[in-house]
C-alpha cells in the first residue's frame, strides 16, 4: 500500500469537538490517551495528512490549549451542524479547498495511513462526499467532504434533517467499502469511538498494552 498512502496533503480538515459528551459525563476531548488531550492527539493527526486543520467548537472552551477553533453556527444540533459549520468555513475563508476531511475528536484509533489514503482517494473523485462504510454503516465523521457540498446539507438541515446519513443521501456519494479499508484496521478498531467512560477505559488499557 505504499503508493496509496503517499498522496499529497489535503488542504483542510477539521475537529468536530462541540457535543455535549451527555453518555461520556465529562468533555472528551479533554482525556488523555498515551498522554495527549484528545483534542491534541486529533490535532497532531490531521497535521500529518491536511495544510491546515481547524476544531469546531466553542472558540473560548479549547483557548488553554492553543488550538484554532470556529465555533459552531448552530450549536447544540448535533455533527450535522458542525459538517456544515466546517464546509461554510472553508468557503468563506476564500482558500479555494475543495475537499474537506471532517472527523470527531473521539477515535482514538485512526492513523496517519488510513487517513491519507482516504485524502488521496477523496482529490481525483467526483463525489460530493467519500466515506467509509463499516459493519455499523457509514462512517460520517471519518470522511472527506466536497466544499459545495454546503448548500444541499444545509438545505436539509434546514428542513429539520439532523441525522447525519439523512443529509448525506441528499449528495453525490463514493463510498469505500470493507475490501478496500480493513487493511488499514490490523487491530479491527479503526472506527471505533469513546461513547461512554468505559470505552475510554477500555482504550487506554489498549494503548497501555501496546507499550508494554
Amino acid at each position: 500500500m505504499g503508493e496509496e498512502t503517499t498522496a499529497a496533503k489535503i488542504a483542510q480538515s477539521y475537529v468536530l469537538a462541540g457535543g455535549g459528551s451527555t453518555r461520556f459525563g465529562r468533555d472528551k476531548a479533554l482525556v488523555e490517551i498515551d498522554g495527549l488531550p484528545m483534542l491534541l492527539r486529533m490535532r497532531v493527526l490531521l497535521a500529518q495528512v491536511s495544510e491546515q486543520v481547524t476544531i469546531i467548537a466553542p472558540a473560548p472552551r479549547y483557548a488553554p490549549l492553543n488550538v484554532a477553533a470556529v465555533s459552531d453556527r448552530w450549536e447544540g444540533q448535533g455533527p450535522l451542524a458542525g459538517i456544515i459549520t466546517a464546509l461554510l468555513t472553508t468557503i468563506e475563508s476564500g482558500s479555494g479547498a475543495e475537499w474537506n476531511l471532517i472527523v470527531g475528536c473521539d477515535m482514538p484509533f485512526l492513523t496517519r495511513e488510513w487517513l491519507s489514503y482516504l485524502a488521496g482517494r477523496a482529490v481525483p473523485s467526483h463525489a460530493e462526499v467519500l466515506s467509509p462504510r463499516s459493519e455499523q454503516g457509514l462512517e460520517p465523521l471519518c470522511s472527506c467532504w466536497r466544499s459545495s457540498a454546503a448548500t444541499k446539507l444545509q438545505n436539509a438541515f434546514d428542513g429539520g434533517v439532523r441525522k447525519v446519513t439523512q443529509a448525506m443521501k441528499s449528495l453525490q456519494m463514493e463510498v469505500v467499502d470493507e475490501a478496500e479499508w480493513k487493511r488499514f484496521d490490523s487491530g479491527g478498531r479503526l472506527f471505533w469511538n469513546m461513547n461512554t467512560v468505559a470505552d475510554f477505559d477500555e482504550a487506554r488499557r489498549i494503548f497501555e498494552a501496546q507499550r508494554a
